[in-house]
């Protein structure tokens, strides 16, 4: 059994699930069904996704098992995190300098700021 196709072949819009149908039985139900996120993945991009999990998210094993150097591995799963429509390390926190640091504490010692504020600053979250 092959992968149902996400794409249209004539324009390349996105295929909606209209009907779905049961072997062992013979029933079948139409209507407008969702595919879900990994149908939007390649069949490579799905093999990556197993092979992730296989390997318990360790990159150093990804590395072994797919012969492959660290940031290939990472391109990969960018493309992947992009494909299931995120943007990869959008929610990463900003790091916060040395500098940056002794002002905030500064600050706090000063009465400027909140304890929270200090806590939120320092964890690089946006003011």
């Amino acid at each position: 059994m092959r992968p149902a196709p996400t794409r249209c072949p004539v324009c390349q819009s996105e295929l909606s699930v209209t009907r779905l149908h049961c072997g062992n039985c013979d029933t079948t139900i139409e209507g407008n069904f969702l595919s879900g996120h990994f149908a939007n993945l390649t069949p490579e991009q799905l093999d990556f996704v197993f092979t992730f999990v296989r390997c318990e998210g360790k990159i150093n094993r990804m590395e072994q098992e797919l012969g492959l150097s660290y940031p290939t591995i990472r391109n990969r799963l960018h493309e992947v995190i992009r494909a299931l429509g995120y943007e990869p390390g959008k929610d990463e926190p900003v790091e916060v300098t040395q500098e940056q640091r002794n002002k905030i504490l500064e600050d706090l010692s000063a009465g400027v700021i909140t304890a929270e504020e200090a806590t939120r600053l320092l964890r690089g979250e946006e003011e």
